[in-house]
């Protein structure tokens, strides 16, 4: 059974409190790590990619994000993995390959890929008539 995950306010106590600024209790905000860790054009891809795949190779993930080069593959995939996100496994087999995870941590972003999720499918005619306009 999946445990659940740890609230640290409720919905309705972060509409009160966001107006006030929440911060860790050292300090700091508790969204921009995330946010820098998928800063850039490919990591949130990647991120759902890794979503919908138990484990995957990189040859899959290349042929699933066209436009990615091999070197900006590899390049977020180790940066996801030096954060946590993403866990790699080398197989020395014939032909050696590797695969690709979600970690524990990582796991835990689904529910927040969820709700962006649905919030694209709410807001998708608003988003791609502004695109167009342009």
């Amino acid at each position: 059974m999946a445990e659940k995950q740890k609230e640290y306010m409720s919905y309705e106590e972060y509409l009160v409190k966001v107006k006030e600024g929440i911060v860790t209790p050292d300090g700091h905000c508790p969204v921009t790590p995330l946010l820098v860790m998928l800063q850039g054009r490919w990591k949130s891809q990647i991120m759902y990619e890794l979503c919908i795949y138990d484990r995957v190779r990189f040859g899959q993930l290349k042929k699933d994000l066209p436009g990615i080069t091999n070197t900006m593959l590899t390049k977020s995939l180790r940066e996801l993995e030096d954060d946590g996100l993403v866990h790699r496994e080398q197989f020395n087999e014939v032909p050696p390959h590797v695969e690709y995870s979600l970690t524990d941590m990582g796991n835990d972003l689904l529910p927040v890929f969820y709700a962006i999720m649905n919030w694209g499918f709410k807001y998708e005619k608003e988003i791609f008539e502004a695109k167009e306009d342009k």
